[in-house]
């Protein structure tokens, strides 16, 4: 039997790190150089087959502009799950990470929160590269303890994107099934571990996207 969960994922980091078209790349297979800022935060749900588990994940892309940041804590409270983007060619925007960090602890439990650690724009590292993989993962394994929470990605080139989406539903499914102790109850907003999944047809890829709630459209990831 296929259970099923749902969590809520908030996407954060500095303007112009590729949040958007991180989204955007996994969602529609998709990228463009002139994708506009985000106003507010923008809403995606999709659903993740892994292991026998659906993931419902409701994505919060959310904006990376100063004027914004008290607007974003709207979105990102009650996260079960957050993504730090930064761009590896800007060290201004690795350091950005850090001031996420500090609020979030202000404002959720992030201890108890799945913490992945983004390094997008790879096609541009060789020769421009500013953020030192190994020092991220240093960073990250401080907040998380655990260094393999890094991952660099090319939304451009569609290099690992797929990879971030995967690792998120399966530390979800690992932290809901590590709470569960048999018990298939609601738990801290990881909702409905246990349910059946409505049945879905075969693919040859792991993962399965619903691209949005009111298209109800459905794509293979490769």
């Amino acid at each position: 039997m296929t259970r099923a969960l749902e969590a809520k994922v908030a996407i954060l980091g500095k303007q112009a790190v590729g949040k958007t078209s991180l989204v955007t790349r996994y969602v529609h297979q998709t990228f463009s150089d002139r994708t506009p800022s985000t106003i507010g935060a923008q809403f995606v749900p999709v659903k993740i087959e892994l292991d026998g588990w659906e993931c419902r994940l409701q994505l919060w892309d959310s904006a990376g502009q100063e004027r914004f940041r008290a607007m974003t804590q709207m979105y990102y409270r009650g996260a079960n799950a957050v993504v730090l983007v930064y761009d590896v060619t800007s060290e201004d925007s690795f350091n950005d990470v850090d001031t996420w960090v500090q609020e979030l602890r202000q404002n959720i439990d992030l201890d108890d929160t799945v913490v992945l650690l983004v390094g997008n724009k790879l096609d541009l590292a060789r020769g421009s590269r500013q953020v030192d993989p190994a020092r991220a993962r240093a960073y990250i394994k401080e907040i998380t303890g655990d260094e393999t929470a890094l991952l660099e990605v090319s939304c451009r080139e569609d290099y690992g994107v797929i990879d971030v989406f995967c690792e998120l539903a399966s530390r979800l499914v690992r932290k809901q099934t590590g709470r569960e102790g048999g018990d298939h109850a609601e738990q801290d907003g990881l909702l409905g571990a246990g349910w059946p999944a409505e049945p879905q047809g075969s693919t040859r890829c792991p993962v399965w996207i619903s691209r949005t709630a009111s298209r109800g459209a459905a794509s293979c990831c490769l």
